[in-house]
């Protein structure tokens, strides 16, 4: 078997890659993404002109899509950092219509990730003494009874979903052009989805499916909330924040039974987060959650995971000639339509030019990441 070399596997990421893909009512130039990455760079949650110049650059760099950061809701638990940006709050918003109209100036698209953490604190409170996290069962991800956390009531559920579905339309209000529901690793939406965390004996507990109703309910009350071609994107995993090996499905059986119907509920596109994009997720199959989604629920699809961040990867890019077979494998499965965008994070992160670098064929010029500098780089 003739192995590419980096110069080849560079210039055909830069063709595969280039094309343009539509979600619902939004056209993406090409089928870069840029993840949501938390920065905590928004004193008191305002995004400020520091925030715009951020997200400009990855735009101006050829970047299709962003997700921003999380954002948290208009709910008192829904997060713990001050510097963490809200998405409520004229204040925040008006940060985030500049943010929105920088990355329109640059051609990109850009969705805010709306976001509530759930029980993932220790000490189990929220941003203040008098919030305590709240979760399905008052749970911490180890299964273990928060001290200072509390299980959801239900107005404490129709506050939240309401919650969701008001930031929603404030997303439409300010100019985004789609929205993502964070329902992954562990917070808390995913909290409802997993049976360690969700051992309610009322309708938003039980099976697999009983347990998707919370997640199903947002989405609903957010597609009512917005146009009918604004998209409405929803990421999940399987792993969580403090348990990297845990399952949500183990079959592909299951892990439809749980998708459908929050896809059915309303949504455009999955964004399937993985650590290593290149792990199977299912015995017998090379397909990774990402492909699998899209095979089982037939819309489109974001992989992502460690894109970029492997050694051989970057000195193939660089022009040495490494043989990178994952890379090869990640853009046949773009190529066969088994997945649609992929999601590059630390890598952009490092280098904000990494996409145009890329689709330019300039990938002799890419910056190694490096974790030292995370917290530092805008």
């Amino acid at each position: 078997m003739t192995v590419a070399t980096g110069a080849e596997i560079a210039d055909r990421a830069s063709r595969v890659l280039a094309r343009p893909l539509t979600i619902n009512g939004m056209t993406l130039r090409n089928r870069l993404v840029m993840p949501p990455m938390t920065r905590k760079f928004s004193p008191d949650g305002v995004p400020g002109e520091d925030v715009v110049a951020y997200y400009r650059r990855r735009a101006a760099a050829e970047v299709g899509l962003i997700v921003t950061e999380g954002t948290y809701i208009d709910r008192p638990a829904a997060g713990d950092s001050r510097r963490v940006p809200r998405f409520h709050g004229e204040d925040a918003l008006a940060g985030w219509r500049k943010v929105v109209e920088a990355v329109h100036a640059e051609g990109g698209k850009i969705v805010p990730q709306l976001w509530h953490v759930g029980m993932t604190r220790p000490e189990g409170r929220g941003p203040s003494p008098d919030a305590p996290s709240e979760g399905p069962s008052g749970l911490l991800l180890n299964g273990e009874a928060a001290p200072n956390g509390r299980a959801m009531t239900q107005e404490d559920i129709d506050a939240t979903v309401a919650a969701f579905a008001r930031a929603a339309a404030d997303a439409e209000r300010v100019g985004f052009d789609g929205i993502e529901l964070h329902g992954a690793h562990g917070y808390l939406i995913d909290q409802f989805l997993w049976e360690r965390t969700n051992r309610r004996t009322d309708k938003y507990g039980g099976d697999a499916v009983a347990r998707t109703r919370f997640a199903v309910e947002i989405v609903e009350a957010v597609r009512a909330a917005v146009s009918p071609d604004f998209p409405v994107i929803f990421r999940f995993s399987q792993w969580k924040s403090e348990a990297y090996d845990a399952k949500l499905a183990t079959t592909p059986e299951e892990l439809e039974a749980v998708l459908r119907p929050i896809s059915e509920a309303g949504v455009d596109a999955f964004h399937a987060s993985t650590r290593r994009y290149w792990l199977p997720e299912f015995e017998g199959s090379d397909l990774n959650l990402a492909a699998w989604t899209k095979k089982l629920l037939g819309k489109p699809v974001i992989t992502v995971g460690s894109v970029g961040l492997d050694g051989n990867f970057t000195d193939a890019f660089a022009g040495k000639g490494a043989p990178v077979r994952a890379v090869d494998d990640l853009l046949d499965s773009v190529e066969r339509e088994e997945v649609d965008l992929v999601a590059v994070g630390r890598a952009l992160l490092q280098d904000p030019e990494w996409g145009a670098k890329l689709l330019g064929g300039r990938t002799d010029e890419m910056t190694p990441y490096d974790a030292a500098s995370l917290m530092n780089l805008h």
